[in-house]
């Protein structure tokens, strides 16, 4: 397909479409031509550790709901 039948088929569309379509270029543009691609960090179980604190009341009841509680 040349850009001339390209840019022809686009140009009978809707406005709403037309933006649909420019969302889906610029996506495409960013998953295949971007050269900054950020390198992928392998995942292992407990890397998260320590990041997150919980509450030492997590797993009580919430005052909000105590009337649905049996």
């Amino acid at each position: 397909m040349t850009e001339t039948e390209l840019l022809r088929k686009v140009s009978v569309l809707p406005d709403n479409l037309k933006e649909e379509v420019s969302d889906y270029v610029d996506f495409l543009i960013s998953k295949y031509l971007s050269s900054k691609s950020p390198k992928k960090i392998p995942l292992k179980f407990g890397m998260m550790k320590g990041t997150f604190k919980m509450s030492p009341d997590f797993d009580e009841p919430l005052d909000d709901f105590k009337e649905y509680m049996p």
